[in-house]
C-alpha cells in the first residue's frame, strides 16, 4: 500500500504547489467532507493529482489560504466526478475552476449503466476501487492510513478516466452536449437560504394547527443554534422524528417533556432546558405561522385531467416523445431534458411555433444542446395533442 500523508503546514504546501504547477494537463480534484457529522459542509480533506506532479492530501482547517493552490491550478482544467457536490465546498476556500470536465455527468449523457466513481473508472480503464470509507467523518485528526489511501485514489486514476470518457464522447458526437454542461455546471449560482427552511422537518405532516407549527419551528431554530454552536450536524443531536414527537405529546412540564419517549437522541436530556425553553417560546409567540404556504408548484400530473385536460394532453404525447428521444441518444432522459422543465411548458405553452417553444425551454434553463435535440419534438406532440381534443370534442359534439 502506497503511503500517503496530510500536508498541513505551510512549507510542505508551498513546495506541493510548485509541483502542481510543474505538472501536465489537466488536474484531478475531489474533496471530503464530514456531511452527516458536522453542522457545515466544508471541506475536510482537498485531494489534487497531475500527471509529473503526483498526489497531494491538503488539510483545509490547517492551512486556511489556498491562494498558492489556485495561482497554481487555476488556469488548466479542473477534473471532477459530480462536480456540483464539490464546488461548493471548494469555493469557500476560494478555489475556483475555470473550465472543469465531469466524468460522471459525461458517463450519464454517454448511456452509462452505473455512474458512480467505482463503476466509472472500473468501466474505463478496468482499475477496482474500495468505497469503503466514503461516509466516513472527515473532520477526525489524524486520518487513518486507510482513509488517506482511498482518498488518493479518488484522484489518481481520474484523469485516466477523463481521457477515456472524452474518447467516448467524441464516438457519440456529444462532446458539444458535455461541454455545454460543464459549462453550465460552473455557472450554476449558490442556491439561495430555503424560506421557512424548518418547514423541511421530516413527519411535519403530521403536526396541525398554527400554534402546534410555531413550536415546531422553536424546536428546530433551538436545534439550528446548538448544533451551529458545537459544529454537529442537527440530526445527530436530536432527530427529526423527535421533535415533531415532542410537539405532538403536548407536555405540560419539563419534567413531561422528559418522560416522553419518543423524544430522544444524544442531546435530547442533556439539553433539556433548551428544549423546554423552545416549547414555552412557541407556545407564547405571536407570531404564527402559516398553515398552508402558497407554492408555484405544479399539481401532480395524476391531476391534470381534470384540472387542466390540455396540458394533460400536450404532457401525455410529449413525454413519450422525449424518452423515445433520450433513447436513441443512448442516454437518461432526465439529461436530455429535466421532466420538471417539459411539465411547466406543457402546463403553460407558449405560441405553437418552434422559436417559441426554443425561448420558452431556454427560459426555464435549458441548454442549446437540448433545444436544438427536443424543441421540434414538443412542438409536434404538442400539435397533435391538440389536435387530438380538438377531434373528440367535435366527436361528442
Amino acid at each position: 500500500m502506497t503511503e500517503y500523508s496530510v500536508i498541513d503546514d505551510f512549507p510542505r504546501f508551498e513546495a506541493a504547489c510548485d509541483a502542481l504547477a510543474a505538472g501536465t494537463g489537466p488536474v484531478a480534484v475531489d474533496v471530503e467532507r464530514a456531511s452527516g457529522f458536522r453542522y457545515s459542509q466544508r471541506a475536510y480533506l482537498v485531494q489534487v493529482f497531475r500527471r509529473d506532479a503526483g498526489v497531494f492530501l491538503f488539510d483545509p482547517p490547517a492551512l486556511k489560504d489556498f491562494s498558492p493552490l489556485q495561482a497554481a491550478i487555476g488556469d488548466v482544467e479542473w477534473v471532477f466526478h459530480a462536480a456540483s457536490q464539490d464546488l461548493p465546498s471548494l469555493r469557500e476556500l476560494d478555489l475556483e475552476p475555470k473550465v472543469l470536465f465531469d466524468t460522471e455527468l459525461a458517463a450519464r449523457l454517454l448511456g452509462h449503466a452505473r455512474v458512480g466513481l467505482a463503476a466509472v473508472v472500473e468501466d474505463t480503464i478496468g482499475v477496482t476501487l474500495k468505497k469503503e470509507h466514503s461516509a466516513a467523518d472527515w473532520s477526525v485528526r489524524p486520518l487513518p492510513d486507510a482513509w488517506l489511501e482511498y482518498a488518493a485514489l479518488d484522484v489518481l486514476h481520474l484523469v485516466d478516466v477523463r481521457d477515456k470518457i472524452a474518447e467516448e464522447l467524441e464516438e457519440q458526437g456529444k462532446s458539444d452536449f458535455a461541454a455545454q454542461e460543464f459549462a453550465a455546471t460552473l455557472a450554476q449560482p449558490p442556491r439561495p437560504p430555503r424560506e421557512d427552511p424548518w418547514r423541511r422537518l421530516s413527519g411535519l405532516h403530521q403536526v396541525k394547527g398554527a400554534r402546534n407549527l410555531a413550536i415546531a419551528r422553536s424546536l428546530w431554530e433551538a436545534r439550528e443554534e446548538y448544533a451551529q454552536q458545537q459544529d454537529t450536524s442537527p440530526g445527530r443531536l436530536v432527530p427529526d422524528r423527535s421533535l415533531v414527537a415532542a410537539v405532538m405529546a403536548n407536555p405540560a412540564s419539563k419534567q413531561a417533556l422528559a418522560g416522553v419517549q419518543a423524544f430522544n437522541g444524544r442531546a435530547s436530556r442533556a439539553e433539556l432546558d433548551r428544549w423546554w425553553a423552545a416549547i414555552v417560546r412557541g407556545r407564547e409567540t405571536k407570531d404564527l405561522p402559516k398553515t398552508r404556504v402558497p407554492s408555484d408548484s405544479l399539481p401532480p400530473p395524476r391531476a391534470w385531467s381534470e384540472r387542466n385536460p390540455e396540458a394533460d394532453a400536450r404532457l401525455k404525447r410529449a413525454r413519450p416523445a422525449v424518452e423515445e428521444l433520450a433513447e436513441a441518444l443512448n442516454m437518461p432522459t432526465e439529461n436530455l431534458l429535466k421532466p420538471e422543465t417539459l411539465r411547466r411548458l406543457a402546463w403553460m405553452p407558449p405560441a405553437l411555433t418552434t422559436e417559441a417553444i426554443a425561448e420558452a425551454l431556454a427560459s426555464l434553463g435549458a441548454r442549446p444542446w437540448q433545444i436544438e435535440q427536443t424543441a421540434q419534438k414538443i412542438l409536434d406532440a404538442f400539435v397533435e395533442a391538440g389536435q387530438s381534443l380538438d377531434t373528440a370534442e367535435a366527436a361528442g359534439s
